[in-house]
C-alpha cells in the first residue's frame, strides 16, 4: 500500500511501501549535477529532488524492461522504413534536428502527424517509424517530426520547432503528395505535451487556417510542468518556475474547435494519470475523452495506440471518414 503521507504537490507514491525503488534511486543518484533545480547557472543540489515526485515521474525507472521495448520499436521501425514509401529527413528549418519524415499512403484521405516523446531530451522520430504502418494501411499519410532536444535546446524551442514543422507541412505537403486540408496531430509523452501546445497556438498569426487541424491524440502527456522542477530530469530541461508555467498547457486555452482525445496507461503513476485529468478539467470542451487504458504502462500505451482496434486509433481514423 502507498504511504499515507502526501507530498506538497498532492501526490502519493505509487510504489510498494511508498518508497522509491532501487532502480529509481540509482537513476537520480547518478544524474549530472549541472544545475540547481528551478535556477540557472548554479550547481545542482541533490537536496532539491523530491524523492516522491522522482518516483512518480521517472518512467524508465518505473518500467525496468524499457530497453527491450525501445529495441523492439527500433527494429520494427527499421523494417517498416525498408518497405515503406517514405521520404526521410526533409528539412523544415536550418538546425540539425529540423527534420521530418513523410510516409505515403496510396490515395491518401488525410495526414496524421506524430511527435515522439523522450522527456524533450532524448529519442528520435526514426525510433517511432512503426507508428506510421497501420495509418498508412488505413489510407492516411504520416508526418513524423524531430525537434531540438534539451539541454542544447529548451522546451520552448521544441514547441517552436513543432509549430514550424507544421507550418512547413501545410505549405509544402502537397508538393510531396501529402494531403494537408485535413491533418490530425498525435504524440506520446513529451510529444503529447507538444501536441497540446499546438492546440494552444495562434495559427492565423502564422497564416495557417486552423480548420485544417481536425483533431488529435495526446498519449501520457505532461501538461503541468511544475512538478518537474524537483525531479532529476530538470538538470537537462533547465526549467524555472516561470518557464515551467509558460510551457504548461493547463495555463493556456485551446485555440482550436477540433477535439483532442487524451489517453494514459492505467499502470502509470498516479502523477501521470492526474496530468491527463488536469488537462481534461482545464479543457473540457476540447478534451471530452480522457481514457485510462488497462494493462498499459508509459511505454506499452504506444503499442496499444497503433492497434487498429484501439479507441485512440479509431478516433483518428473516424476524423477522416
Amino acid at each position: 500500500e502507498p504511504s499515507p503521507a502526501a507530498t506538497s504537490s498532492g501526490f502519493r507514491p505509487n510504489l510498494p511501501g511508498g518508497k522509491v525503488n532501487a532502480a529509481c534511486r540509482e537513476t537520480f543518484a547518478t544524474a549530472p549535477r549541472t544545475q540547481k533545480i528551478g535556477e540557472t547557472a548554479l550547481p545542482w543540489r541533490m537536496s532539491q529532488i523530491d524523492l516522491v515526485l522522482e518516483g512518480e515521474y521517472n518512467n524508465r525507472a518505473r518500467v525496468p524492461d524499457h530497453p527491450a521495448i525501445f529495441a523492439r520499436w527500433r527494429e520494427t521501425s527499421t523494417a517498416f522504413r525498408a518497405r515503406a514509401d517514405v521520404e526521410i529527413d526533409l528539412r523544415y528549418g536550418i538546425g540539425v534536428r529540423h527534420r521530418l519524415d513523410l510516409f505515403h499512403a496510396k490515395n491518401p484521405r488525410g495526414t496524421v502527424v506524430f511527435i515522439h516523446g523522450g522527456y524533450w531530451r532524448s529519442l528520435d522520430k526514426s525510433d517511432f517509424s512503426f507508428i506510421a504502418a497501420p495509418f498508412v494501411a488505413d489510407g492516411l499519410s504520416v508526418a513524423a517530426f524531430n525537434y531540438r532536444l534539451c539541454p542544447e535546446g529548451r522546451i520552448a524551442d521544441a514547441i517552436d520547432d513543432c509549430r514550424a514543422a507544421l507550418v512547413w507541412l501545410f505549405a509544402n505537403g502537397h508538393k510531396h503528395g501529402v494531403p494537408v486540408n485535413r491533418v490530425a496531430l498525435t504524440g506520446h509523452s513529451a510529444g503529447g505535451h507538444l501536441v497540446s501546445m499546438l492546440f494552444a497556438t495562434d495559427w492565423p498569426q502564422r497564416e495557417v487556417d486552423p480548420s485544417r487541424i481536425v483533431g488529435g491524440v495526446a498519449l501520457s502527456g505532461v501538461f503541468d510542468l511544475a512538478p518537474l522542477l524537483n525531479c532529476s530530469m530538470n538538470a537537462d530541461l533547465q526549467l524555472d518556475a516561470a518557464t515551467a508555467r509558460a510551457a504548461s498547457t493547463i495555463h493556456h486555452r485551446s485555440t482550436l474547435t477540433a477535439p483532442l482525445h487524451l489517453a494514459v496507461g492505467a499502470c502509470e503513476s498516479r502523477a501521470f494519470i492526474e496530468q491527463t485529468r488536469k488537462l481534461q478539467r482545464a479543457w473540457p470542451a476540447t478534451c471530452p475523452v480522457a481514457e485510462e487504458i488497462a494493462d498499459c504502462n508509459h511505454f506499452t500505451i504506444v503499442d496499444e495506440f497503433v492497434r487498429p482496434e484501439s479507441n485512440a486509433f479509431k478516433f483518428i481514423s473516424r476524423l477522416f471518414r
